[in-house]
């Protein structure tokens, strides 16, 4: 049985990730309607940075296989 997504899809998966994380971050205010809940938006942000550069190393890999393959 073969695995439903391959390389390109994931690296899609890790993209789309890390926009919402980072627009999440961006949107959310250190209170979340509750007074003792407090968001760290530095963890978001941290988990964002480290999607966007796993995405970037998927589209290194990607771009390094085109040009050998060529």
């Amino acid at each position: 049985m073969a695995f439903p997504l391959d390389f390109w899809d994931i690296g899609l998966w890790v993209a789309i990730t890390a926009i919402v994380l980072i627009i999440t971050s961006e949107l959310l205010t250190p209170f979340y309607g509750r007074t003792s809940m407090v968001i760290d938006r530095g963890r978001i942000r941290l988990a964002a940075l480290t999607m966007g550069i796993a995405f970037l190393v998927f589209v290194a890999i990607r771009a390094a296989t085109i040009i050998i393959s060529m």
